[in-house]
């Protein structure tokens, strides 16, 4: 008799939500968050780290568009408490051991937030083809970061503008070996994704196939607002409700709300 193997799962945080995907995301997974601009992408997958940082968890968050002032204003405002985590901010790689040092010998979970700006500083620095440096700079984060502490989870914000950074000859095989580096690490990633206008795919190459997980957020006029909805496309090794939700967030919290059914408006 076989016996069913329990899952561990890593929650998104987003009430009503989790109910409907056994818990949360699996352990190790690529997580692909794809939505148009203004669906808080970023702060839904800011908020998974920051909880899981709550919980002891370790977690880098990578910017390639906002700076550490523009994110932390834009957090604050939301109302999370950073005195309740290690948050490390990181303004120039070669410091990053140090800056670490201090979270490592803390009891409490740890929130690494990477500056666009000294990624730029650093890839100026680096003596070999452009798109790879982009590459190396951001697994060597990971590295750095890993060495130190137990990391458990990433997010990279975003891959649409790592495309427009890096150039890539191939993007579909670059992107390949993207998400083997991160899946042989078994950290579960989450890379922010800018839906194409027309709407057909969840990234501009092979991202909704290589990854495991893709959560889809999107603007819905309704009457004469604009609703915010979520929902899962696809999930590996999870028996999943694909229904359409409301999203909010309200006193702290996302709220997945009215699955399959329009909202109270």
């Amino acid at each position: 008799m076989m016996v069913e193997q329990r899952i561990e799962r890593v929650k998104t945080y987003v009430v009503g939500l989790d109910e409907n995907i056994q818990g949360g995301i699996p352990k190790g997974q690529i997580t692909l968050v794809s939505g148009s601009a203004g669906t808080m992408k970023s702060s839904i997958c800011f908020n998974i780290l920051y909880n899981e940082a709550l919980n002891g968890k370790v977690g880098v968050y990578v910017s390639l568009e906002q700076s550490q002032q523009s994110i932390m204003a834009q957090m604050q405002n939301m109302g999370y408490d950073f005195s309740k985590i290690n948050l490390v901010m990181i303004s120039d790689l070669a410091k990053m051991a140090t800056d670490l040092k201090s979270a490592k010998a803390s009891k409490t979970g740890t929130l690494v937030l990477v500056d666009v700006g000294c990624i730029r500083k650093e890839i100026k620095e680096v003596k070999v083809d452009e798109n790879r440096s982009w590459l190396n700079v951001i697994k060597n984060i990971l590295k750095k970061v890993s060495e130190e502490m137990p990391l458990s989870l990433f997010t990279l914000d975003s891959l649409s503008a790592l495309y427009v950074l890096s150039k890539f000859k191939n993007p579909r095989i670059e992107l390949f070996y993207i998400f083997e580096y991160l899946r042989d690490m078994g950290i579960n990633s989450f890379l922010i994704s800018e839906m194409p206008t027309d709407g057909t795919t969840y990234g501009e190459y092979d991202e909704d196939f290589l990854c495991d997980s893709i959560v889809h957020v999107r603007l819905t006029p309704f009457r004469r607002n604009i609703v915010r909805e979520v929902s899962i496309v696809k999930m590996r090794a999870t028996n999943c409700n694909n229904d359409v939700f409301t999203l909010e967030f309200k006193n702290g919290k996302f709220h997945a709300l009215y699955g399959g059914q329009n909202p109270l408006l």
